[in-house]
């Protein structure tokens, strides 16, 4: 059972998975993730976030929002990660339960593993004809990280509304 609240993840997910796949689709066709999802995903965490977290776990999301871009600037300054990257990861942050976080490492982790996999074979074969002219195809060793952060996010919110915990 995952710690996050299921009915937290519930009222989440329809709001938040469109805007999961919107990134993986930007980032796989321009290899950008746009500013525009970011500020959406934000904006769902402070519209819906006041109404189904405890307030005092609401304010402290903001928190990991803050170490995750604090942690993606010094990652993106390096050339780690992209700036777009950085962004997502850090407003996908406060959705994240502090108590599920080694789950969702393994779950980025696995989830990184198969959009990684699945992105190569895809430009390997006649398939990526199905997506003509996407920059990803052409991106030689760089990878659309959107896919599987958006990927993680949205497997994460589908969990948690699965098997998360039950108010008490």
């Amino acid at each position: 059972m995952l710690v996050i609240s299921a009915s937290a993840a519930l009222w989440f997910l329809p709001l938040v998975l469109p805007i999961c796949l919107w990134v993986c689709y930007t980032d796989m066709k321009w290899m950008k993730i746009l500013n525009k999802s970011v500020i959406a995903l934000f904006v769902v965490f402070v519209v819906i976030g006041p109404f189904v977290l405890p307030l005092s776990d609401y304010a402290w999301r903001y928190v990991q929002l803050m170490a995750v871009l604090l942690a993606g600037i010094a990652l993106n300054a390096g050339g780690a990660v992209g700036a777009g990257d950085a962004k997502f990861a850090a407003a996908a942050a406060p959705f994240i339960h502090l108590g599920d976080l080694r789950f969702v490492m393994a779950l980025f982790a696995a989830t990184l593993f198969a959009a990684f996999v699945s992105h190569r074979l895809v430009r390997a074969t006649p398939l990526r004809r199905l997506a003509p002219g996407w920059a990803s195809w052409e991106s030689g060793s760089r990878f659309p990280m959107g896919l599987a952060l958006g990927g993680t996010l949205g497997l994460y919110l589908l969990l948690g509304a699965l098997y998360g915990a039950e108010p008490a």
